[in-house]
């Protein structure tokens, strides 16, 4: 599933190709991607005529803020892209993938095409005066960016206090950092010492800060190398992430560690899989 280095990665590249281009139209292949309004018809009109002046990203959740050709606010276009979602910036007359499921008509003979292999990726129309929240519920139940001033040690020192659960698990909780997933959950840990196992309430106050500063280091790299593809991947010009090739220890189960040349190893941590390097991590 894209993270927020993949999808930070997308929104920098929808906000170079995409603004203040209005929408001609569109069509959509697959009608449970579209999440809002029920009605495809709706959400083709809604989009109608309406430019993007800026992309956001909440989290994982991509944002566009629209308007009319007055600059008057007329709503927002909400994506999701899940397991396997991409946003390609393309010229209509490329070939359909067979996995295309949504397309949004610009000038000069582009579009903006949603390719989603798994089928779980959304998007959402939000008009104007109406709440985003209420639309895409999930950004509420969504805790801090990790970008925000407002990540904090004091932060993520109230959030682990007296939490008898595996740190690694616990920031894989969209509540707790937004954004955060498997791959760079892992990284942090590894450049914090830190193994996925250790209990939040087993944390001293200098690991938190040292974890706080390796989640950002961590995200920070990743999103200059365009983020990590290891499989599905694609930023809006169709390009692979590089971060695989700088990961420390995620899909990297048996060969040496970048630092001590121990094999890593991979555990299985509710659920979900955890690398680690079990020299370097206590």
């Amino acid at each position: 599933m894209p993270e927020l280095p993949e999808v930070e990665t997308v929104r920098r590249g929808l906000n170079q190709v995409t603004l203040s281009q209005p929408i001609r139209g569109g069509d959509v292949l697959l009608e449970r991607t579209i999440a809002h309004p029920l009605s495809i018809a709706e959400f083709l009109t809604g989009i109608q005529g309406c430019a993007i002046a800026r992309w956001h990203r909440y989290g994982k959740y991509l944002l566009a803020e629209t308007q009319q050709s007055s600059q008057v606010p007329s709503g927002w276009l909400g994506v999701h892209l899940r397991m396997t979602g991409q946003l390609l910036w393309l010229n209509q007359e490329e070939e359909l993938h067979k996995h295309t499921r949504v397309r949004l008509f610009f000038d000069n003979g582009l579009e903006l095409r949603f390719v989603d292999q798994r089928t779980f990726g959304q998007m959402w129309w939000v008009p104007p005066a109406v709440p985003v929240e209420s639309v895409i519920t999930g950004l509420a139940k969504l805790g801090l960016d990790p970008f925000s001033p407002a990540f904090s040690v004091d932060y993520l020192t109230q959030k682990f206090k007296n939490r008898q659960r595996a740190i690694k698990t616990a920031l894989l909780e969209q509540a707790i950092v937004a954004g955060l997933g498997n791959i760079y959950a892992d990284e942090a840990l590894f450049l914090c010492q830190l193994r996925p196992t250790t209990l939040c309430s087993e944390l001293r106050l200098a690991q938190i800060e040292k974890l706080r500063c390796s989640i950002i280091q961590v995200l920070e790299t990743s999103i200059a190398a365009g983020g990590t593809t290891f499989s599905t991947f694609l930023n809006v010009q169709g390009v692979n992430g590089k971060y695989s090739g700088l990961a420390w220890v995620y899909n990297r189960t048996g060969q040496p560690c970048r630092l001590c040349q121990t094999p890593i190893q991979r555990i299985r941590l509710a659920g979900r899989s955890s690398h680690f390097c079990p020299n370097c991590q206590q």
